[in-house]
């Protein structure tokens, strides 16, 4: 079954207002004719001024997190509806860094994921083990929890990205060979089916986010269960094109 690929980046803390209008200035020319879908996804103060950066080309402009209520006493938060305002398509739930370092768990996440769809917000849910998880042999297991209670209640799986991002990989400069990332997004996409319908599972959007480059973009593409890729330090550079002209 044919999935339409999708690479998104993820800026992290990083760029300014003006940084990052001038890298979406030289990215756009080079990706306007790119065959899968893309988008940045970028700090919440830099949303508005990218957006404008953004408009009148293929590059969505997406937030790298968002809470799951609608308003409250939540300081430093951002909700789905402030989001939206905007125009913002995707939001990244549970990175790996959220959850080592600000406590993010699977239940949040569950939550989060509901309040993006509520809003007609692409979340692109992040799953992935630890280095120990992987050496311990218990990769699936972590995965499989990760996905029974972060997509909990979701009713148009489709709806939903997913991002396979082993922690170990991350930032490392490290990267899953691609028969080791293909191995663990069929398993995800085998997950999804049980979850919800083979059928469903078929039409998931499952992304590699890993420290994908442009060196190694090419044969973790070629692989049929990857259908692109959460782009990290890449993102922050020209080479972000190269990635999203991974078929050229």
């Amino acid at each position: 079954m044919s999935r339409k690929p999708f690479i998104a980046g993820n800026w992290k803390m990083n760029m300014t207002a003006k940084s990052g209008a001038e890298l979406i200035a030289a990215l756009a020319p080079l990706v306007k004719d790119a065959n899968c879908d893309v988008a940045l996804c970028v700090p919440a103060i830099l949303i508005p001024e990218m957006t404008k950066a953004a408009a009148g080309t293929n590059i969505a402009i997406g937030a790298e997190n968002v809470h799951w209520a609608k308003n409250g006493a939540y300081t430093g938060e951002i909700s789905a509806e402030m989001l939206k305002e905007y125009g913002v398509k995707y939001a990244i739930i549970g990175h790996s860094e959220r959850r080592q370092y600000f406590g993010e768990t699977d239940e949040g996440v569950n939550k989060r994921t509901l309040a993006a769809l509520e809003n007609g917000i692409t979340p692109i849910v992040c799953v992935g083990e630890t280095l120990s998880e992987r050496e311990n042999g218990t990769t699936e297991e972590v995965i499989a929890r990760q996905l029974e209670k972060g997509l909990q209640g979701v009713e148009d799986i489709k709806k939903v990205v997913i991002a396979y991002e082993p922690v170990w990989a991350i930032g490392t400069g490290k990267t899953a060979t691609d028969g080791q990332a293909q191995e663990t997004i069929a398993f995800i996409r085998k997950k999804i089916g049980e979850l919800f319908c083979p059928m469903c599972a078929q039409k998931v959007i499952i992304q590699y986010g890993g420290s994908m480059n442009a060196g190694n973009c090419k044969g973790l593409m070629a692989q049929p269960d990857i259908d692109g890729g959460l782009i990290g330090g890449a993102s922050l550079k020209l080479d972000f094109a190269t990635i999203v002209n991974y078929d050229k």
